[in-house]
């Protein structure tokens, strides 16, 4: 759990009391590559720290699965509007790899913002973080072409172009299977 105690100390230092904090409620998870971390019409009731792995969110259109976005090692995920929201959910979360996280409970957290003031400035930071990724990806969504969509993806997030499978990523791109793996054997000559 120190990887995670590294990662919310670069953002601004824990108190020694947060820190020991963390370690007593933090919760270790596996799951296994395709099992769901959250199922639709389930309430997020927890935020994760993914320590390794590859997870998706999807929703479903019909009988078409969609993928909102993917998250690996070092970020942090949640269904926002259902966990802060404490609502159901209409995405699913799902492990795309075997997956490791550790993860604290909504009312941890916010018995957290309470008690230490410090980790206020940790949480709005990671806000603002993830709602600029939100946004980026909105805006490719509305604003490019699926192969621009492609080419931002290769250049900012390679890694996952490698590791989402095919039938992911084309989902999220809004294109089909066919015409991704077209454009992957044409960026690869």
């Amino acid at each position: 759990m120190q990887d995670l105690i590294r990662f919310l100390n670069s953002y601004h230092p824990l108190s020694e009391d947060l820190e020991h904090h963390l370690l007593d409620i933090l919760r270790e998870q596996t799951f296994s590559k395709k099992e769901l971390l959250l199922r639709n019409g389930s309430t997020s009731k927890q935020i994760f720290f993914i320590k390794s792995g590859l997870v998706r969110c999807f929703y479903m259109k019909g009988r078409q699965d969609v993928s909102c976005w993917f998250m690996k090692e070092g970020d942090v995920i949640i269904s926002v509007d259902s966990f802060f929201s404490q609502k159901p959910s209409y995405e699913n979360i799902q492990a795309i790899e075997d997956t490791i996280t550790y993860s604290i409970y909504y009312q941890q957290l916010q018995n957290i913002y309470r008690k230490y003031p410090e980790f206020n400035f940790i949480g709005r930071v990671l806000t603002e973080k993830y709602y600029v990724l939100s946004e980026r990806r909105v805006y490719s969504m509305r604003r490019q072409r699926p192969k621009e969509r492609y080419a931002y993806m290769l250049e900012h997030h390679g890694d996952l172009v490698n590791r989402v499978p095919v039938q992911y990523l084309a989902s999220y791109l809004g294109i089909g299977r066919d015409s991704l793996t077209v454009a992957r054997r044409n960026k690869q000559r």
